[in-house]
């Protein structure tokens, strides 16, 4: 038995300095090569921060695009989901469908078919900033009418703010909500 003790002692101090101090400052090396230098990608509009590229915001008024719902409140401080499946009642009967209603009651030229399924699903972070370009284009026709602006104008915009898979292989297109909404801001009547 004592055969074991040293090496199970020497083994777990040299794992624990490289799982617990090397490889976190590995790490947070990496970061400081990527968009705001591991603190996160800030967006800022009028000189002044509102907000980060990655994690999502509430949006709700008309003239707005909405984002994906948030099971967190869109609290960045405690990412998570709802852990509630499909097949769920409770989630499919309250939840989903109260959102749906919502979606329909302020877009009025929309069918339920055509609502995509991550407007009324919340994201597994509950924190998801982007959208897909449907997502965004489902909802062109409420953003135009509320603020007065031709449909192809807001179209186009989505058209635009769309980005393509990573390299053009990974992962879909994606619309970012946040800086779709500041460019609708920017827009001259």
């Amino acid at each position: 038995m004592k055969t074991y003790i040293l090496p199970s002692i020497k083994i777990t101090i040299i794992l624990l300095v490289i799982v617990a101090g090397l490889y976190p400052l590995a790490i947070a090396g990496i970061g400081k090569f990527t968009p705001g230098q591991g603190d996160g990608e800030t967006v800022e509009y009028k000189g002044r921060v509102v907000g980060y590229a990655n994690i999502g915001q509430n949006f709700t008024k008309d003239k707005y695009f909405w984002s994906r719902p948030s099971a967190v409140g869109y609290n960045a401080a405690g990412s998570g989901g709802s852990n509630k499946g499909p097949s769920n009642p409770d989630y499919l009967n309250k939840d989903v469908k109260g959102r749906i209603d919502t979606f329909l009651k302020h877009n009025p030229t929309v069918k339920k078919e055509q609502i995509p399924a991550e407007l009324v699903t919340a994201s597994g972070s509950g924190l998801d900033p982007d959208l897909s370009p449907a997502g965004a284009q489902v909802q062109a026709d409420r953003v135009a009418t509320a603020r007065g602006i031709p449909v192809s104008q807001v179209n186009s915009l989505i058209a635009s703010h769309t980005e393509g898979p990573l390299w053009g292989l990974f992962g879909p297109a994606k619309v970012n909500v946040l800086k779709l909404n500041i460019a609708l801001d920017e827009l001259k009547k």
